[in-house]
């Protein structure tokens, strides 16, 4: 750990070291200013890290987050970060039996084979046709929406007037996207696919009055512009790695095994106190900014906490000897897997999970997605892996929050897990079983979380990954200019759970930075 002793007195303290706290030290690091970074854990990254979870087995998985869209390249830009992604060939695959046989649709590689596999499997133009036109309506909104994610925040009418486009607005904005959905698309399977970037991470019915399944659809389309989704080169620690040698090479003192536990304030000047093995100590600062979630901010203040929004997930990281083989044998495993592998995500079987969950049960056909990042990318495999056509798969689980574990939270992971791998199994010619490596004791290299273990080993509060609720990307009542700023003046929210954030994007960091750069404190 670095000594602190000596410099007691920092422009700016952030605490917590994960992707969002490291963009803002080092936006501001590199505009003169001193920077304390605290983190409690002995490494920084937070969520966006790789680590080799299998004992003895040489293989990098991106352990919680594990894909890159909302990451503005402004950011790579301006800090000079040396990280690169690279883009899937296939966007999904979503298998399903039809009249007693397996079969399935297969979106990507170019417009005229998209086109044939819709033809192929809904037997007319139609549902192309309409995702066409669907896609390319939310294609518009990314263009406009995304470059204002690291501007001031606009008003709703700023937004609406410089989306331009009313069908658009009324559809990702004012009506439940089931309805936008329903309306345009006929085939249920069809249906589904287009509804799951509406409720990753999210529990939501396609219906729900809040339209929090549309605000988690719009921050699935409109990433980069495009709405694509890509794989990071090396694993998502490629990119906090990348952050915290911007940060470091800017002048900010990373401090791991240092908790924070309380911050004073008099909207002015702050103290951090945070605790070590050996005790706690003081910090001064002009700013701080926290990069954790409200409730923690909270904490940390002594303000009243807002209520926790329950995640509902499932995050399933795997290392197979060989990818299986599938039951429909039109389809390469190597290109299934590579996309968006789409499991028990029909419409109706989305519907059927919500309501059982809401009930209090867990899903009898457990909906969830899968890709092989080591397809894309097999710089995260150990040249022997490589060699052997070793793969890795993560799979993420929806329609399971987090009351359903409150009960024994390691028997319904168990039984869950064995549910959902059952639902994949379906759609195989071979068990994943017979596929999956062994680590160097001999178990099988299969490890999953739940909300409450995420919120165990992540303190994401009721697991979500999205620190709450996700939010309008435009002003409210209460939000500040950037969307990060609270009832202490000196005092910013830079993680997840500010206006803008939720996902791996950085924007609560880079905007949290312009907000103290704005205020002019020397």
């Amino acid at each position: 750990m670095p000594a602190l002793e000596g410099h007691r007195t920092y422009d700016v303290v952030v605490i917590g070291g994960g992707h969002n706290g490291l963009v803002a030290a080092a936006y501001l690091a590199r505009a003169g200013r001193s920077v304390l970074v605290l983190e409690r854990l002995d490494r920084t990254g937070g969520a966006a890290v790789s680590t080799r979870p299998f004992a003895g087995v040489d293989a990098r998985l991106s352990r919680y987050s594990y894909l890159v869209s909302l990451l503005p390249k402004k950011i790579v830009r301006d800090l000079g970060l040396d990280f690169r992604v690279r883009t899937r060939s296939v966007s999904s695959y979503t298998p399903v039996e039809r009249a007693g046989r397996p079969t399935g649709l297969l979106v990507g590689g170019g417009e005229r084979r998209t086109r044939e596999a819709f033809a192929r499997f809904t037997g007319g133009t139609h549902e192309y046709e309409s995702w066409q036109r669907f896609y390319v309506m939310t294609g518009r909104v990314a263009q406009r929406v995304f470059p204002t994610f690291t501007e001031p925040l606009p008003t709703r009418d700023e937004l609406r007037d410089r989306i331009d486009d009313e069908e658009a607005w009324r559809t990702l904005f004012e009506e439940p996207i089931g309805a936008a959905i329903e309306d345009r698309f006929a085939d249920d399977l069809v249906r589904g696919v287009v509804l799951t970037d509406a409720l990753i991470g999210t529990f939501a019915d396609a219906h729900d009055p809040s339209l929090s399944q549309n605000r988690c659809f719009l921050y699935h389309v409109i990433g980069g512009g495009t709405g694509a989704w890509d794989v990071p080169v090396g694993g998502m620690g490629a990119l906090t790695d990348a952050l915290a040698t911007a940060a470091r090479s800017a002048g900010a003192v990373l401090a791991t095994g240092r908790e924070a536990v309380r911050i004073d304030t008099d909207g002015r000047s702050a103290e951090v106190t945070y605790r070590t093995a050996d005790g706690e100590s003081t910090v001064a600062a002009r700013h701080v900014l926290v990069n954790a979630s409200p409730q923690e901010l909270a904490a940390l203040t002594g303000d009243e906490p807002p209520a926790p929004a329950e995640g509902a997930q499932l995050k399933v990281n795997m290392l197979l000897k060989r990818l299986p083989r599938l039951r429909d044998d039109s389809v390469d495993p190597r290109e299934a897997f590579s996309g968006t592998f789409h499991i028990a995500e029909g419409y109706e079987q989305l519907a059927t999970a919500h309501a059982q969950a809401a009930s209090g049960e867990l899903p009898a056909a457990p909906p969830s997605e899968i890709y092989c990042h080591s397809l894309t990318d097999p710089t995260i495999l150990g040249p022997e892996l490589a060699e052997h056509g070793y793969q890795t798969l993560t799979l993420f689980g929806l329609h399971t929050p987090a009351r359903l574990f409150d009960r024994d939270n390691d028997s319904v992971r168990d039984e869950l897990l064995q549910s959902t791998l059952a639902q994949l199994d379906a759609h195989l010619a071979e068990p994943l079983a017979d596929c999956l490596a062994t680590d160097a004791d001999g178990r099988p290299c299969i490890e999953a979380k739940t909300p409450l273990d995420l919120e165990r080993d992540l303190r994401l509060p009721a697991g979500n990954i999205f620190h709450r609720e996700l939010s309008w990307p435009y002003a409210e009542a209460g939000t500040g200019r950037w969307g990060v700023e609270t009832r202490h003046a000196n005092v910013l929210l830079c993680g997840a759970g500010a206006v803008r954030g939720g996902g791996v994007s950085g924007v609560p960091g880079h905007n949290a930075a312009m907000a103290v750069l704005e205020s002019g404190d020397d």
